[in-house]
């Protein structure tokens, strides 16, 4: 179990990531691809993935990428870092900027429990050339991998975080930490992370937290092991149906029967995320007939909808979005 301990300002410097972390979302992809997990939502994702990589005349590149993030158990830090939360880009550049401190000690680290290719050890010492050739491979992963998917990435980060948002307006910051059950249990001043793999305590020591929702996250949520790193702890969200790139015949089918008042009205309202009894009461319909034109919307790709304890909460997705932007 991991306990993090929180003090009065860490509870009031907890806050959500403002969007899906492209590097975090590479790496934890890597993990599942690699895992034995037979997730239905996943399975398509992961053959499409897999037939990539093996048509790919640069797979030899892959070696190291894939050594370095293990399905389970230990992976490095400095795969992660904070710079991703301004692009994919600036994270790329943060990776090749490594402290060979940091990378020294990730690798011993690993190594220690994954057998690793012999360039990992021009990878310690910082060569830069290597750091380069990661990088590179990880920005092809990232094409290959997660670019075609990006859209519905982001939509259900964004309907997670619709949903933290409603528990922080309702409950304030203790009550945001209470809405990451059954996976975490709050309560005096402690975030427990139920199944996580290690035992151990994170002192945040007025740092606060920073939640990241992640689609690629399996069952675990997942922190930083150096302490001394700002605080993170990534969290899995409903994966809202699994993975279908770009837009499809079937979805355009499912566009063309969105025509209608009721329905563009209905999108307008889960603009700022609403559930399906405050859009019946809002629209004065039925609820029936909202939960109708919603499962509409979602089988078009501009809804989605999580479900929590009694209530259905509905977003929009970025194709949502656009369409009522249009």
């Amino acid at each position: 179990m991991l306990k993090i301990i929180f003090s009065s300002e860490d509870i009031l410097r907890t806050r959500v990531a403002p969007a899906a972390d492209p590097l975090w979302e590479l790496v934890l992809s890597l993990h599942l691809l690699q895992g034995r997990g037979r997730d239905p939502m996943m399975t398509t994702w992961r053959r499409a993935v897999a037939q990539g990589l093996r048509a790919d005349n640069s797979a030899e590149h892959y070696r190291l990428l894939l050594a370095l993030n293990p399905p389970r158990g230990y992976f490095p830090d400095f795969l992660t870092p904070s710079a991703s939360k301004d692009g994919i880009e600036a994270g790329l550049e943060a990776v090749r900027g490594t402290p060979r401190g940091m990378l020294r000690r990730d690798l011993t680290m690993l190594a220690a429990e994954t057998p690793l290719p012999s360039s990992a050890t021009a990878l310690a010492r910082g060569e830069p050339e290597v750091l380069q050739n990661l990088t590179d491979t990880m920005a092809r992963y990232q094409s290959l991998a997660v670019t075609p998917y990006w859209a519905r990435v982001q939509a259900a980060v964004e309907a997670d975080r619709a949903r933290r948002a409603r528990a922080m307006l309702d409950g304030g910051a203790e009550g945001l930490l209470a809405s990451l059950r059954p996976a975490m249990r709050w309560g005096g001043g402690v975030l427990e992370v139920l199944d996580y793999p290690d035992s151990r305590e994170l002192h945040l020591d007025g740092r606060g937290l920073l939640l990241v929702p992640s689609f690629f996250c399996s069952r675990t949520p997942v922190a930083l092991v150096d302490p001394t790193l700002p605080p993170v702890l990534v969290y899995p969200v409903d994966r809202l149906g699994g993975l279908t790139p770009g837009n499809g015949a079937g979805q355009s089918e499912a566009l063309a029967a969105l025509l209608g008042r009721t329905r563009a009205a209905v999108l307008q309202v889960a603009d700022e995320g609403c559930t399906t009894g405050e859009m019946a009461r809002r629209l004065r319909i039925s609820a029936a007939a909202a939960s109708q034109h919603t499962t509409v919307l979602r089988n078009a790709g501009l809804l989605v909808s999580h479900r929590d304890r009694n209530t259905v909460l509905h977003t929009l997705t970025p194709l949502g979005r656009a369409v009522l932007d249009a």
